[in-house]
């Protein structure tokens, strides 16, 4: 794993360094460009041939992509929780499988490899809980979406429906504009999609070393957690 936080750190000093650089002459990059007119060319086919659904901000439109990028971000501030309430044993009796009998079917997983069936552990049912959690606040600001609040779907008749259109009309695209810099939508929309690579990078990994997601994050942190 050395080299794997080698390359991590090497590439956020990078980024950290090309921040105080000095601006350069506009350079044309062809490959970039054509990568982002396909982009938007979907994006625009898509609202074409289904507009009902485009409307709302269905598929792939901006209004998603920050959804999905808030979700995955939520993600990691549970994941990272989990691994450290692991690491310090805060979780009652986390190795204790569920009772079939008091939690029912739902707290079944089947085993792929003998086709048998078990309960889950208690420290993976608070996880859970933690996910749903999350899943449930994206469908209240869908079914009960507050006057303030930004919505899961785009909705005419919401006060914020004007500030999401134009919001969103600013962003998208293969690069979000790295100029602008603080607290705002373009910081949020590389953030999300940061999460959401991250996320693919860590199940992947996972996947192939055959252990949890949690045990990689906190190999990726040098066993920082536990």
């Amino acid at each position: 794993m050395a080299p794997l936080r080698t390359l991590a750190a090497l590439t956020l000093a990078a980024t950290s360094v090309s921040a105080f650089a000095p601006a350069s002459p506009a350079v044309s990059r062809p490959t970039t460009a054509v990568a982002s007119a396909v982009f938007d060319d979907a994006v625009k086919d898509w609202a074409d041939e289904y507009p009902e659904f485009a409307k709302w901000g269905w598929g792939p439109s901006v209004q998603a992509e920050i959804w999905n990028g808030r979700h995955a971000m939520f993600g990691w501030v549970v994941m990272c929780a989990c691994a450290y309430h692991q690491g310090h044993n805060d979780f009652p009796d986390a190795d204790k499988m569920l009772d079939l009998k008091q939690w029912g079917t739902l707290a079944t997983i089947s085993d792929g490899l003998e086709k048998g069936k078990d309960t889950i552990s208690n420290e993976r049912a608070i996880i859970l809980i933690a996910n749903v959690h999350a899943f449930f606040v994206g469908i209240a600001a869908t079914v009960a979406p507050l006057p303030f609040s930004d919505t899961l779907l785009l909705d005419v008749n919401h006060p914020m429906y004007e500030w999401q259109v134009e919001r969103n009309s600013k962003l998208g695209g293969i690069m979000p504009d790295m100029k602008q810099v603080g607290i705002n939508p373009h910081a949020e929309l590389m953030n999300g999609r940061m999460a959401m690579m991250g996320l693919i990078a860590c199940v992947s990994y996972s996947f192939i070393q055959g252990q949890s997601m949690i045990d990689t994050i906190n190999e990726w942190v040098g066993g920082a957690y536990f």
